[in-house]
């Protein structure tokens, strides 16, 4: 019996051992396989940052790409603007007529013409001429300012009369956009007035509640009518002509002609004048970007003088034959400085000017004064005096 057993017990032994070592093989299979599907899996993880990255690559040049192109389109259109503004100019000679007149400009907005004394000018009358058929003009009346209590309540003939007084008169005669109430224009009528003068000023047919189509013919003769209306009520008394920037061009053809009819004004006083308006169209700050435009002047210039649009300054002076001030701020940035001292300098050798003082006075850019506040100046009534 023992002899039975003892060999099923080794061979059960063998079998055990060789079980155990299968078994431990596997084991060692199955832990190398787990290894090299780690591996596998850890090895798959490195492409994925890498693809995230060229995707962020390729979005970000698309989004370039995106930005260029419709940067190039901006820049492509306004390009071919500025190329089709002067051929349409050109074509339309009318646009540079709108762009010098600047009447459709009303500033400011919401006054009512007729309510002068809203604007703080209570010693003021509202009057409307009629220069021509089909044409009425706004026009203001401000007595000096001695009288602002007696004036209270009065009609417009109690203001005609009021002409007749032992006072100057000056007729202001106002530049381009804006209307006879602007604000600059205001406050020398106040200061005009305070130094005792009686002031006359209108809208140009076209501007502000003017009825009637601007041009420079209509302007002067709009002016023309004015001073023969200011005349007929004014008696002895001297009447003055004042012209601002535009308005000096209205100024000088209006001298002009009632020098050449022998009935000229008492004195001529330009603000910030200039010699003529090519030369002024062509030192204008909006001219800059087009100044040295291959035919400026056969785009730009040449227009305005088809279109009858001159205000030729320079030699309206030579034809001239009273007294002179011109007022000129050195500061301008609308009218240059030089072109009002090439004014005078076109204007005092001139033998019309022989019998008659013609004068300049320019005022230091640190004053301020620009274009349009030179009535701030203390100066100006030791000036007019």
């Amino acid at each position: 019996m023992r002899k039975r057993t003892e060999p099923v017990t080794l061979e059960h032994e063998r079998c055990a051992a060789s079980g155990s070592s299968s078994s431990g093989s596997a084991a060692a299979a199955l832990d190398a396989d787990c290894r090299l599907k780690q591996n596998l899996r850890l090895a798959g993880k490195g492409p994925e940052p890498r693809c995230a990255a060229d995707s962020g690559m390729k979005r970000a040049l698309v989004r370039r790409k995106s930005l260029w192109f419709r940067l190039r389109k901006i820049l492509l259109c306004v390009l071919g603007l500025y190329i089709a503004i002067p051929f349409l100019v050109k074509l339309c000679p009318g646009i540079q007529a709108k762009l010098i007149f600047l009447n459709f400009v009303r500033v400011p907005y919401f006054i009512d013409l007729k309510k002068p004394q809203d604007q703080g000018l209570n010693h003021t009358c509202n009057y409307y001429l009629q220069p021509e058929e089909d044409v009425t003009i706004g026009v203001w009346h401000t007595i000096p300012a001695v009288w602002w209590k007696n004036a209270q309540g009065k009609d417009q003939m109690w203001y005609e009369d009021a002409l007749a007084s032992n006072h100057p008169i000056i007729l202001y005669l106002h530049g381009n956009a804006g209307t006879r109430g602007g604000d600059h224009r205001v406050e020398l009528y106040k200061v005009l007035s305070s130094l005792g003068y009686h002031v006359v000023t209108f809208d140009y047919r076209g501007w502000g509640d003017s009825v009637g189509t601007p041009s420079e013919r209509g302007m002067t003769y709009d002016a023309l009518h004015v001073f023969d209306w200011i005349k007929a009520r004014s008696g002895d008394n001297p009447v003055y002509i004042w012209g601002h920037s535009l308005g000096t061009g209205v100024a000088t053809n209006l001298v002009r002609r009632l020098c050449e009819r022998e009935t000229p004004p008492d004195a001529l006083i330009l603000e910030s004048p200039f010699t003529n308006i090519r030369e002024e169209a062509k030192s204008h700050p909006f001219s800059v970007i087009y100044r040295y435009f291959p035919g400026f002047d056969w785009f730009f210039l040449d227009p305005i003088t088809s279109s009858g649009i001159k205000f030729a300054n320079d030699e309206n002076v030579k034809h001239i034959s009273c007294p002179l001030l011109i007022l000129h701020a050195e500061d301008d940035p609308v009218v240059p400085f030089q072109l009002g001292r090439k004014l005078y300098n076109i204007a005092a050798p001139s033998r019309s000017f022989r019998d008659f003082k013609v004068q300049f006075i320019p005022f230091h850019s640190d004053l301020g004064y620009r274009h349009k506040y030179i009535y701030k100046s203390p100066e100006l009534p030791r000036i007019l005096r």
